[in-house]
């Protein structure tokens, strides 16, 4: 079964956001739900954040990605929601214990600070990378706030 990824943006992570998509869609073992946003004419980051976060929590998508310059302020939104745990993965070895050690459901991409190879690489590692538990179970359980 192909796992479905929801996608969304600020005008800052357009560009890569549609690139990762066709490389995403290239691999042919994923299903994209673009969110947004559509050109790179000035949005607001929280609506689109948003969005991957609800089809994350909802179960219409298995992971999401989120892209803005810097990555803070689409994980800032993300992380509102108590089921989502939203990682800021520069590189891909933090993409790896994002979902290995922290079970990171979205992955938050400063599109602004890296080359979008490296985007390629992150997005690789984390939709490859499994969830270890066992003691890091534990530790995420601990995470939402009652």
């Amino acid at each position: 079964m192909k796992k479905s990824i929801a996608i969304g943006c600020d005008h800052a992570g357009y560009l890569y956001k549609e690139k990762l998509i066709s490389f995403l869609l290239d691999k042919g073992k994923y299903v994209l739900l673009d969110t947004g946003c559509f050109s790179e004419a000035s949005v607001d980051y929280p609506h689109f954040a948003h969005n991957v976060a609800q089809n994350v929590v909802e179960g219409i998508a298995d992971v999401g990605i989120l892209l803005c310059g810097s990555a803070n302020g689409v994980a800032m939104t993300a992380n509102k929601y108590a089921a989502i745990r939203a990682a800021i993965c520069w590189n891909s070895e933090i993409a790896t214990l994002a979902r290995a050690h922290n079970d990171a459901n979205i992955c938050c991409l400063p599109a602004c600070f890296m080359s979008l190879e490296s985007a390629y690489e992150i997005v690789d590692e984390f939709l490859n990378a499994e969830f270890e538990a066992g003691r890091h179970k534990n530790r995420i359980d601990k995470i939402p706030c009652l």
